[in-house]
């Protein structure tokens, strides 16, 4: 496994485990792929990282910014999405490692995740990389004509106090 930053040949697979983790259901209130640009536009420059196995992407992660005040410069949203050949083998929990580390270093001291409440693997990846639960936000928005409830996880800088 070879942690890299994601750069934009990258992106016809990031696209693709994208889509693979949307067609779930349970990844995010989104429901069309991004076009690159559309996508640099909606990430942070900082921060993005594919992972590769033999040769083929099979994970990747970026940040968001909360809030274009300047209070918040040090606060992101994680996204974190695994290929669906790949769930289950300790990528993921390596990428948020790698990407709660590397945030660290240019000056983020809170990254915070929105996840579905039925995303329990999500929810147990965040955990085990030193995310806690802040609060749940119910019926927040629907998808596909359901409501979910998002669960609002956030990771501190021990920096920080």
């Amino acid at each position: 496994m070879i942690i890299v930053p994601l750069q934009k040949e990258h992106y016809p697979s990031v696209s693709k485990i994208y889509a693979d983790g949307l067609a779930t259901g349970i990844a995010s209130f989104e429901t069309d792929i991004l076009d690159w640009e559309d996508w640099d536009k909606k990430f942070l420059s900082q921060c993005r990282y594919a992972v590769f196995v033999d040769k083929e992407i099979v994970a990747w992660c970026a940040l968001s910014a909360v809030s274009k005040r300047e209070v918040y410069k040090g606060v992101a949203e994680d996204t974190i999405y695994v290929s669906k050949l790949h769930r289950g083998k300790g990528i993921g929990k390596n990428l948020l490692h790698h990407l709660i580390s590397e945030s660290d270093k240019v000056g983020f001291w809170t990254l915070q995740a929105g996840i579905f409440s039925e995303n329990k693997a999500s929810i147990r990846l965040h955990e085990d990389c030193g995310f806690r639960v802040v609060g749940v936000r119910e019926s927040i928005a629907k998808r596909d004509g359901k409501w979910h409830d998002n669960v609002l996880m956030e990771h501190r800088n021990k920096k920080t106090n």
